[in-house]
């Protein structure tokens, strides 16, 4: 459950990915552009069994018309996107644009993960039907 009560949506698959996302930091260290972080983790998802697509295409639409895409790292579980970062801190910029993929996805669930330090750094951002919620709870926002 969260500080609020609430169950935490996909559970098992949230640490299941941040265990991998752990390893692979611990393996590789601290330093290396996303990419190397998102193709590791795309080989320990396929060790564990855990069910990924690596960057599927998301159109974003506008009253009927395709006016972009959006391409995430990865989805992990059908249900996770997986955003892998190496910047210096997660901030309210990278949040906001995970609410914006949940929406344009309608995946139940997003992960930051931020390989930049030594200790790994991830939030979980979840998508409901009249709340968007952050893994804090004083980050709640209506949606």
């Amino acid at each position: 459950m969260d500080a609020n009560g609430r169950e935490l949506v996909l559970k098992d698959e949230v640490y299941a990915i941040v265990s991998c996302s752990m390893e692979i930091l611990n393996g590789l260290g601290h330093g290396l552009n996303e990419k190397p972080y998102e193709n590791s983790l795309a080989v320990e998802f396929g060790h564990r069994g855990i069910p990924f697509v690596q960057q599927p295409r998301y159109p974003v639409q506008w009253r009927t018309v395709t006016v972009g895409e959006y391409v995430p790292d990865l989805i992990a579980y059908g249900q996770i996107i997986v955003d892998t970062k190496t910047i210096e801190k997660i901030t309210d910029h990278e949040r906001g644009q995970m609410m914006n993929y949940l929406r344009i996805t309608k995946l139940p669930v997003g992960l930051i993960i931020n390989f930049k330090h030594r200790k790994l750094e991830w939030e979980r951002i979840v998508l409901t039907h009249s709340f968007i919620l952050h893994s804090r709870p004083f980050a709640s926002i209506r949606g």
